[in-house]
């Protein structure tokens, strides 16, 4: 039998005794959107989150979690975290800052514990996928879940 190995956000929540579920995916290097991986793993787009890497000018980095289908809202985002603005990290800064590569990013188990801010609409589901920190796998789990395990803020954070 071969042993899948963990990953520093499956440990995390081994370590908190917090339930998840770990599903793997085909990756596309071509596509490694979203919805991409939601029509990949057959789930409703609804309930995949992805992780985007923020620098606020006054608090530095963030990490916003939002539905895979909307857009981070930097105005909203710059509010709540306290910040006067915030900017998506250039690409080649994500692994150095995170440990984590583009389409393989996780909320959980960076480099750093940064803040997470989580988009409210989370809470409107009873299960959502975030990534496991590699590509072509998944995390799924409760949003409260989630919340326990990175100290999320929800906020409104996405465009309307």
């Amino acid at each position: 039998m071969k042993k899948i190995k963990k990953t520093n956000a499956a440990r995390i929540l081994d370590n908190l005794k917090i339930n998840y579920e770990v599903k793997s995916y085909e990756v596309d290097e071509n596509d490694l959107s979203a919805i991409h991986v939601a029509e990949t793993m057959n789930l409703d787009i609804e309930k995949i989150f992805k992780t985007i890497v923020v620098r606020g000018d006054k608090n530095g980095i963030i990490m916003a979690v939002i539905n895979g289908a909307d857009e981070v809202d930097l105005k909203k985002l710059a509010k709540v975290s306290s910040n006067k603005n915030v900017e998506p990290v250039a690409l080649k800064e994500l692994q150095p800052l995170t440990g984590y590569i583009r389409g393989g990013c996780s909320p959980l188990g960076a480099k750093k514990n940064f803040p997470v801010y989580l988009d409210s609409k989370a809470m409107k589901q009873e299960k959502i996928s975030i990534s496991a920190g590699v590509r072509g796998e998944q995390i799924i789990l409760s949003p409260n879940d989630l919340i326990t395990a990175s100290n999320a803020i929800v906020a409104e954070i996405v465009r309307t």
